[in-house]
């Protein structure tokens, strides 16, 4: 039996670990996944709010915007 060099040795040696400790990640269920908790619908609802009172004050700026680009200018008296 011939000696291994010590650097093919820790090579091997840690790929074979690297595989063995690997190998039951890729055998994980996804039955539970899907359902999310309390906390996580709440952030989503929260989310949901924040997104739902920022329409108001855009929507109220792009028709502001909107009218002041489809005014007619006035001139102001000097």
């Amino acid at each position: 039996m011939c000696k291994e060099e010590p650097m093919k040795a820790t090579i091997r040696n840690t790929l074979s670990t690297l595989l063995i400790l690997s190998s039951p990640a890729f055998a994980v269920g996804t039955t539970g996944s899907g359902e999310a908790g309390l906390p996580v619908l709440l952030l989503l609802g929260i989310f949901a709010a924040m997104i739902a009172f920022q329409i108001v004050p855009a929507t109220m700026l792009l028709i502001g915007i909107v009218r002041g680009l489809l005014a007619r200018r006035v001139d102001l008296p000097r």
